[in-house]
């Protein structure tokens, strides 16, 4: 993947050990400068129970207002319907593994199929189009999602899908 004309997000979690995974923005990092836009904010309240409503907005960079993008509804820690709009998606369809030995997890945006794979290390990954051509990358040590032109018109899903890998990673330990 060319960086030249991609763009960086950061995750920003919430730094406390009593905190839910589910709360978190997103940041737009600016070439060269410090200064970030926040991007996505992403909110779970705080219940104690595995069932819950993840919502997420996505800031209208045009107009500097959140605007709600989706839902997430858990049912429990591991199963989910993601709300995009008037989208619905189950969880397991934004992580379908073609073998149960698989190390990629595949989902559908736009038409085509994307897949995200587990790097070598076992703590980075990446997403490819279906030409296996990648359109964005995890990095796990700065919390960043390098993203490529070609993943801009499908962002919510890269940001959502990349953030439901990492919840079944961090969270339930498993891939």
């Amino acid at each position: 993947m060319s960086t030249a004309d991609s763009f960086v997000l950061q995750f920003v979690f919430v730094p406390t050990i009593d905190a839910d995974m589910r709360t978190f923005k997103v940041h737009l990092l600016s070439d060269g400068s410090p200064q970030t836009t926040e991007l996505y904010r992403f909110h779970h309240p705080v219940t104690g129970l595995s069932h819950g409503l993840t919502t997420f907005h996505r800031q209208n960079l045009t107009t500097n207002i959140f605007e709600t993008a989706g839902q997430i509804e858990w049912s429990s820690d591991y199963n989910a319907t993601v709300h995009f709009g008037l989208e619905e998606v189950h969880i397991r369809d934004l992580r379908k593994a073609k073998k149960s030995s698989s190390r990629s997890r595949r989902f559908k945006a736009a038409g085509s199929e994307y897949k995200w794979k587990m790097a070598s290390d076992s703590v980075d990954l990446s997403c490819v189009d279906s030409r296996g051509k990648v359109i964005a990358f995890w990095n796990q040590e700065q919390s960043n999602l390098l993203v490529s032109p070609k993943g801009e018109s499908i962002l919510d899903r890269l940001v959502v899908t990349c953030f439901l890998n990492l919840w079944a990673l961090r969270h339930l330990g498993q891939w």
